[in-house]
């Protein structure tokens, strides 16, 4: 695999087509839950994947956050975007504490080589430099995307943000602090 290298996204190094090639499949055989206040492991098997019209839709947005000033870093392996993380603001929060981790991918025949952590550390370094305390992450809650992001360090969030969380019911509510 080519040598990986991270950028800020800009209209310059990212169109409609950048995720043509993007991986997102994901194999869910379990998911947590909250019952009765505690967190359980239970069997919730389905696969997650993008389409081409849904790859198409997703660049499409992330390009249109970037013009509006959001900030989203990229990993590319030579031409190809294999990872990409976006920071939807504004800040939010009791004390406008949060900024919002929208997008943390790495594609699929790239994951586990350390990507998704530099990504994760661009982003807390432009969510410091937009003036958050934290990064508010509405995380899938499959078995292994809660590792990765138990691993970066996130804890369950002090505060829930309710527009997130009422628009993924299923997700977990993250934060972590920078």
């Amino acid at each position: 695999m080519d040598t990986i290298y991270y950028a800020q996204i800009t209209e310059e190094n990212f169109d409609a087509a950048s995720l043509d090639n993007f991986v997102r499949r994901q194999e869910v055989a379990h998911c947590w839950r909250k019952r009765d206040g505690q967190w359980e492991l239970l069997p919730i098997a389905y696969v997650e994947d993008w389409d081409p019209e849904g790859r198409r839709r997703r660049a499409e947005k992330l390009l249109r956050s970037v013009q509006r000033g959001d900030a989203a870093y990229g990993a590319w392996a030579g031409e190809t975007l294999v990872g990409f993380a976006r920071l939807a603001g504004p800040l939010f929060g009791s004390r406008e504490q949060y900024i919002d981790l929208a997008q943390l991918h790495v594609s699929a025949p790239c994951r586990g080589r350390g990507i998704g952590r530099e990504l994760f550390r661009l982003a807390c370094r432009g969510a410091r430099e937009a003036g958050a305390e934290k990064l508010y992450i509405s995380a899938h809650s499959a078995q292994e995307t809660m590792a990765a992001y138990r691993a970066l360090g996130c804890v369950e969030a002090e505060e829930i943000y309710w527009p997130l969380a009422k628009k993924e019911p299923c997700d977990v509510q993250l934060e972590y602090r920078l």
